[in-house]
């Protein structure tokens, strides 16, 4: 009777870890996204010339804003 109980408290602290584990590397990364974003201006930039687009500042920076709200949800 006594094994069962330890096995189960094993199990269910577990559990609890890799749960919470998932929750806290996801907080630190979704942090870590927003003060360090994947890309900048600079290469948008440079990845429209490659496409052929002379990229203006306007649309830049609307590009620019359009991921930061992706980035937000």
């Amino acid at each position: 009777m006594g094994t069962i109980w330890v096995v189960l408290i094993a199990i269910g602290a577990l559990i609890a870890g890799v749960a919470l584990g998932f929750f806290i590397a996801r907080k630190y990364m979704m942090s870590y996204m927003k003060k360090n974003p994947p890309i900048n201006e600079q290469m948008l930039r440079t990845l429209m010339m490659q496409m052929g687009q002379k990229p203006s500042q306007k649309k830049i920076n609307q590009m620019m804003r359009a991921m930061n709200t992706q980035m937000d949800k």
